[in-house]
């Protein structure tokens, strides 16, 4: 199995720090990344043969709850998970409500987000604990 993988994120090096957890795992492979919601969007116009994206919060122009409500309605197929380094319930509810399938934390550790990324993908919802 080969899950593709597309990230959103504003931050660089964050961008680069996730890259760098995948790389880890076989299962995964990155795809591309957006450094906003619309440029994201942009490329998933491109190619949406991607199975799921992390996805930032906080992102100029157009934020991931935004984001994750447009792919959600263009590409229901594509799973999201939302990463943040904020544990904001307001966040959360917007999240989910926009159609998030998950919620982790920004510092989590490789295997930790290749756990959430498989749980996701088989249906269930990947989230922090401290989130549940």
């Amino acid at each position: 199995m080969n899950i593709k993988i597309a990230i959103a994120d504003d931050n660089t090096f964050l961008i680069h720090t996730v890259k760098e957890k995948l790389s880890f795992f076989d299962d995964l492979s990155f795809k591309f990344s957006g450094l906003n919601g619309s440029d994201l969007l942009v490329k998933l116009e491109e190619n949406h043969n991607i199975d799921l994206i992390l996805m930032d919060i906080d992102m100029p122009i157009l934020n991931g709850i935004e984001t994750t409500e447009i792919v959600k309605q263009k590409y229901p197929h594509i799973k999201i998970i939302m990463l943040t380094v904020f544990d904001n319930d307001e966040n959360i509810f917007n999240s989910i409500k926009a159609g998030a399938d998950g919620y982790l934390l920004k510092e989590i550790n490789p295997k930790d987000l290749h756990k959430g990324i498989l749980e996701t993908i088989n249906g269930g919802a990947a989230m922090n604990p401290s989130i549940a």
